[in-house]
């Protein structure tokens, strides 16, 4: 198993399976919670169950590294976590698993701008298209209609934003932290603000007991454990093993599961899904062409 768990491919089946998954169960937990309710425990759990490595290790951090664990954490741990349940108020598990693939094209983006990341002209091509065929996922797609707003599949889009940027300071600032405390760490840390909301919204006093919010907070614990907890762990150490772009190929695997999840629910699959989508991957597939970024001078 120990192989197993350092195999990059091996890493990277296994997290596309529990993020492709995660769309699906946010659907199934929002006919019962509300996306800060969602968002909250996610983190909150998380963070409680992790807070035995996470603590320790966070005491163990200079000033200049819990910095970047804490910026870290909000974009990769902590923000996410409430967009996407927001979104999907208004778009499908489908759309919002599709979208979330752009975030290779962000982090080529975000590491030229602000990490000094040289990239190849065919790689910028590549997240042109990328951004094309988001952009054209959030016109065509249900995200457009009357009843819905353009607004909601934005959302999405700025999530997978975060996670490019969480990606870029993992590898660029906090590589020499091994995962499993790393990720204990950026829980920890966001574990208080999300207990916080959690009592601000509301859930424990307008918890009800029955069937249906039974139903929805399996869904939400097999969330928070495989789709939150477990899955950061294994993210974190393939970003490092490997590279942030490499780690966010695995937007190629994700929006399979997540479209196939979403056609078992009924979810309606229309032709612009198609086309967005695969202008998508051509996008990330450019991207993917740079096998050596180097430094700006």
């Amino acid at each position: 198993m120990g192989k197993l768990i350092e195999n990059k491919w091996f890493l990277l089946l296994i997290i596309a399976l529990t993020w492709g998954s995660s769309f699906i169960l946010i659907k199934k937990s929002l006919l019962v919670f509300t996306p800060y309710e969602i968002g909250a425990i996610r983190v909150g759990v998380s963070g409680l169950l992790m807070a035995y490595i996470g603590i320790p290790a966070l005491r163990k951090m200079s000033k200049k590294v819990l910095f970047w664990v804490i910026l870290a954490g909000f974009f990769g741990n902590f923000f996410p976590m409430f967009l996407f349940p927001l979104a999907q108020t208004q778009v499908s598990s489908s759309l919002a698993g599709i979208l979330d693939s752009l975030v290779p094209v962000f982090v080529l983006t975000f590491g030229f701008l602000f990490f000094g990341i040289r990239s190849r002209w065919i790689q910028f091509i590549g997240a042109i298209i990328g951004f094309i065929g988001a952009g054209s996922l959030m016109y065509f797609s249900e995200a457009n209609r009357e009843e819905s707003q353009l607004f909601y599949a934005f959302l999405v889009v700025l999530a997978t934003a975060c996670y490019a940027v969480n990606a870029l300071i993992i590898k660029e600032k906090l590589q020499d932290i091994p995962s499993l405390q790393l990720s204990s760490a950026v829980f920890s840390v966001w574990m208080v603000p999300s207990f916080i909301i959690l009592v601000l919204s509301g859930f424990f006093q307008n918890f009800e007991a029955s069937t249906p919010t039974y139903e929805a907070l399996g869904y939400l614990g097999i969330l928070t454990i495989m789709g939150t907890a477990v899955a950061m762990i294994l993210y974190y150490k393939l970003i490092q093993n490997t590279s942030p772009v490499f780690a966010s190929t695995v937007t190629y695997l994700l929006p399979l599961v997540a479209v196939i999840w979403g056609l078992l629910d009924g979810e309606r699959f229309t032709i612009w899904y198609m086309v967005g989508g695969i202008l998508i991957l051509i996008g990330i597939y450019l991207i993917g062409k740079n096998k050596k970024p180097k430094l700006l001078s």
